[in-house]
């Protein structure tokens, strides 16, 4: 099938390279309307001898996404990775896959990153050879070839079209009705909390999922890099950090946007990702009267999450000592929240761990579980 649609795909680009343009006297914008226009009408023209899926397909490489249309249509798909024209892989239902399709040249792949950059606003240059934006469903993210070294690559992550409820991580057996218990405690006892786990074990499902939790009458700030969280009511707000490859607008971190949402009368901070200097902020704020605050963070474990946590903090107040970075730490969290995925795909809650106390060694993390989650609530 592929090498059919490849050889009429190839046959059309003959006869575009072979176009006429019998009109004279034409300005360079006519010349090229008038070209696009022709080739409209061939690859029209051409595709209507075709059958209609064969001819779709060869509509998509020169107009759309190529091989990327039938994957971004399928929704138990989540994550898309393209490493080149011919080297496209895709996760569904937890496992990782390579397409059977390709784009049918190195031209068409070319044009569709040209597109996919211009319709999400995503630009990739010398100067800032990488980008992130998001793009109807997807949270896109680009690498030009400067660092790749070979073709342009890009990633599309799915944001979930409902959001996640915890009812549906436990249908999934993502976690116990004892476990749902315990999230809906954390959250009525006003617990700071992050939710560690690798790249692709769910973090921001569960996040979404505890957003579902809140009471309606509670005002969240959100901020995030690119909108994946969904708001939990109408009252609620989502700040966005921005990047301009162009170098025309300032920037926008997180660390502005958290001393930015102090001022939006939050009753709750949710941090998307907690990635860099922002966290001594996020975590003074959680310190000083913001309970009931929680965001994600990258980590195997809980042990990995704080000597992390350390790092970042140290990033945004260098001239910190050891001794009251782990005082704030310990002073503005509650909780680390474990998830993961196991080799089959399926993702998993690990465990949730209280942070009990702080000894000249570091920190005394305690495992917590559903029967005993209760009991530690109440007599925290």
């Amino acid at each position: 099938m592929i090498k059919e649609i490849l050889m009429h795909y190839e046959r059309i680009q003959e006869k575009i390279q072979t176009l006429p343009l019998n009109e004279l006297l034409l300005s360079p914008d006519e010349e090229t309307q008038l070209r696009s226009k022709k080739i409209d009408q061939l690859i029209e023209s051409e595709t209507a001898l075709l059958d209609f899926k064969t001819g779709n397909r060869i509509k998509d490489e020169f107009y759309k996404w190529g091989p990327l249309c039938q994957l971004m249509e399928d929704e138990e798909i989540t994550e898309i990775l393209v490493n080149g024209p011919t080297n496209i892989w895709f996760e569904k239902r937890g496992c990782l896959q390579q397409h059977q399709d390709s784009f049918l040249s190195e031209l068409s792949y070319r044009n569709c990153i040209e597109r996919l950059s211009q319709a999400a606003k995503c630009y990739i240059t010398v100067e800032h050879p990488s980008a992130d934006s998001s793009f109807g469903d997807f949270r896109l993210s680009l690498i030009g070839a400067d660092l790749t070294q070979s073709h342009p690559h890009l990633s599309l992550r799915r944001h979930p079209r409902n959001p996640w409820t915890f009812e549906k991580l436990q249908a999934q057996s993502w976690c116990s009705e004892a476990d749902l218990l315990f999230f809906r405690q954390l959250i009525a006892h006003r617990k700071n909390f992050l939710v560690v786990g690798s790249t692709g074990s769910g973090k921001t499902s569960v996040l979404n999922s505890l957003l579902n939790l809140l009471p309606e009458n509670e005002r969240v700030v959100v901020i995030e890099d690119t909108s994946e969280i969904a708001l939990s009511n109408s009252a609620s707000m989502k700040l966005l950090t921005r990047e301009d490859p162009q170098g025309i607008l300032p920037s926008i971190d997180q660390t502005l946007l958290v001393k930015r949402s102090l001022r939006l009368r939050p009753d709750r901070l949710v941090m998307g990702e907690v990635r860099g200097a922002e966290a001594k902020d996020f975590l003074m704020a959680l310190a000083t009267g913001h309970a009931g605050s929680f965001g994600t963070l990258h980590a195997q474990d809980a042990a990995q999450a704080l000597i992390r946590l350390e790092m970042l903090i140290q990033m945004g107040a260098p001239q910190w000592n050891l001794t009251a970075i782990r005082r704030l730490i310990q002073l503005s969290l509650d909780y680390i929240l474990v998830v993961g995925r196991e080799p089959s795909g399926l993702r998993v809650f690990k465990g949730a761990y209280r942070l009990c106390s702080l000894e000249d060694h570091g920190f005394l993390v305690e495992l917590t579980n559903s029967i005993e989650s209760e009991k530690i609530l109440e007599h925290s």
